[in-house]
């Protein structure tokens, strides 16, 4: 039987661990390949003390190291890096960013990819990009006729999730995090939950979720960004954590209907 492999496309050290670490950890227990390709390296993702500071390639550094512990710690077969700068990824060259995905693509085979919705969870500009990347690179990677960088055969993917927040979560969280709106051009972004309705997919992965919040431990150089929840005991923050596993089918080759699928290999075990 062929094996049953995830890909995981995001933006930036920490997406996996803090948007599905419970889900990744729960399907890697249950022997499936789960595999992550990172747009970046986070080099400007510093929320310390602006003294403090270590730089761009210091901070690249360290959060490379950062993500490769909380890839090992969610159980994950493989990593793989872009190399677009953090913060550029929507300014990257669409057609070499989308040929570096499609060789990842065919190079690994999954059955199910992963990666950002329209709106990027929360409006920010490289998670939009990279969503449109991976969507246009899912296309390219089953046209026999679209030649890669290594030339590799073409491969089709069974089915497309966005990973989404649902109301409930970021109801839960929203008390903890502060003002999560930021300024991006001259418009004001923020999260945009999706209803209860509109989520296809919700993975129960509650017991994984002591794994996840390891994983989100890893990447110490971000947990600033999580406001009070970063100081919870580790049982609530699991709580906070299950309640995540929100997914949004965008497209399946082996399923469909409107009943809430809770398994994103759904139709093809």
């Amino acid at each position: 039987m062929t094996a049953l492999k995830l890909l995981a496309v995001f933006a930036h050290p920490d997406d996996e661990s803090m948007g599905m670490g419970g889900t990744l950890a729960k399907y890697a227990a249950e022997g499936m390949e789960t595999h992550l390709v990172c747009a970046s390296r986070g080099e400007v993702g510093w929320f310390g003390p602006e003294e403090q500071n270590p730089g761009k390639e210091r901070l690249g550094q360290l959060r490379t190291t950062e993500l490769e512990n909380a890839v090992n710690e969610l159980g994950m077969k493989s990593l793989s890096f872009l190399n677009y700068v953090d913060g550029q990824v929507d300014q990257a060259d669409p057609a070499e960013a989308i040929a570096k995905i499609v060789t990842h693509i065919r190079r690994i085979q999954p059955q199910v990819v992963v990666t950002f919705p329209h709106d990027g969870n929360y409006g920010h500009p490289d998670h939009i990009a990279v969503g449109q990347f991976t969507n246009a690179a899912i296309v390219c990677a089953a046209d026999s006729s679209y030649k890669d960088p290594q030339n590799l055969a073409a491969y089709r993917v069974q089915k497309l999730y966005y990973m989404v927040d649902g109301e409930n979560f970021v109801n839960l969280i929203a008390p903890f995090m502060g003002d999560m709106t930021f300024p991006v051009d001259d418009q004001i972004r923020g999260e945009a939950p999706w209803q209860d309705w509109m989520i296809t997919t919700h993975i129960e992965m509650a017991e994984y979720c002591h794994t996840a919040w390891r994983a989100i431990q890893c990447h110490k150089s971000q947990l600033a960004t999580l406001g009070a929840l970063a100081e919870m005991h580790e049982d609530a923050g699991v709580a906070v954590l299950a309640m995540q596993g929100t997914f949004f089918r965008a497209f399946s080759l082996v399923n469909g209907g409107r009943a809430k699928e809770t398994d994103l290999f759904a139709g093809l075990r």
